[in-house]
């Protein structure tokens, strides 16, 4: 029991961990790998611990600590399918361009579609052609900073639209520019809340596609 609450003790400074990593840290109190993985179940049933995929996991009491910095949240999306960044509704919301509340992590990522149902949160991934995984950038978090602790890749306001409206429309099929433009005040979005410098990239990313 020692070495269960020793393990834990460990788990519980970490932003994230495997099923390796676990094993790893087994092996400083010389447990073997087949206890360590008796441990995770039970660490599980427990509610000790968090799966946000199999083989990936949290400490209950790491994300309980940490769930009100979003900065954290958009961590652990980007982890949990790499690569991927957070754009659409979620990364809209994060520069207060929409009033829409949003629950679900939403992130654009080149592999296939996917969406996680965890007690940390709904992750949704959309798949996009590898020449539009772009427009995105990492933002550094610190323990002073106003964003938050925890890196993290978001796109930026100008692509965070794009992708919106990319999966709305289908890829923009059928739609006019004009349409794009009335499309965007019916889903209230405040684009005229966006820099200039973010508007103009937006349209010029229309028009490019």
């Amino acid at each position: 029991m020692k070495s269960s609450k020793n393990l834990i003790g460990l788990l519980n400074t970490l932003p994230y961990f495997s099923t390796k990593t676990m094993r790893q840290l087994g092996k400083q109190f010389e447990l073997k790998n087949a206890t360590v993985d008796t441990y995770t179940s039970r660490f599980l049933k427990r509610g000790n611990i968090i799966q946000l995929k199999k083989g990936l996991y949290v400490s209950t009491d790491f994300f309980n600590k940490n769930r009100g910095d979003i900065s954290y949240i958009f961590y652990l999306a980007n982890i949990l399918r790499t690569p991927s960044y957070v754009s659409s509704w979620t990364a809209l919301q994060y520069y207060n361009l929409t009033t829409e509340s949003i629950f679900t992590t939403t992130s654009i990522t080149p592999k296939v579609t996917r969406t996680y149902k965890t007690k940390a949160g709904v992750f949704t991934y959309q798949s996009i052609k590898k020449e539009l995984f772009s427009g995105f950038s990492l933002v550094y978090g610190s323990s002073n900073s106003p964003v938050g602790k925890f890196d993290f890749f978001i796109a930026s306001p100008a692509k965070a639209l794009f992708d919106l409206l990319y999966f709305k429309t289908h890829q923009f099929r059928g739609m006019r520019f004009k349409g794009i433009k009335i499309l965007v005040e019916e889903m209230r979005i405040d684009i005229e809340e966006m820099d200039k410098k973010d508007r103009l990239a937006f349209y010029a990313m229309i028009k490019r596609y």
